[in-house]
C-alpha cells in the first residue's frame, strides 16, 4: 500500500486480439498460485504473469465470450459464457 511506481502486466500494446494486448475485458482475478492474473476478454480467456519481466500472456479458452470468472479453493476456474447462456 501507499506504492506511487506501477508495472503494465498484461496488454500495453494498443486493443488487440494478440498474447501482448487486450480488448473488452469484462473481469478479472488474481491467480495467487502462479502470480497471475486472469483475464476475460473479447472472445478468450487470457492468463497473464505478474512477474516482472513478462509482457505476453498466454490464452487458456477461445471462441467463449466471457462476461464473468470466479475461481474456488481447489482452484477450478468457472466462467460465464453470455451468448451461450451458460
Amino acid at each position: 500500500m501507499g506504492d506511487t511506481n506501477g508495472q503494465v502486466v498484461a496488454g500495453g500494446n494498443g486493443y488487440g486480439k494478440r498474447l501482448d494486448q487486450l480488448n473488452s475485458r469484462t473481469d478479472v482475478l488474481i491467480d495467487k498460485e502462479t502470480d497471475s492474473l486472469i483475464i476475460c476478454d473479447a472472445g478468450r480467456v487470457v492468463r497473464c504473469s505478474r512477474r516482472s519481466g513478462t509482457t505476453q500472456g498466454e490464452t487458456l479458452i477461445d471462441d467463449i465470450d466471457p462476461l464473468g470468472l470466479a475461481m474456488d479453493d481447489q482452484r477450478y476456474l468457472y466462467i460465464s459464457d453470455y451468448k451461450k447462456h451458460e
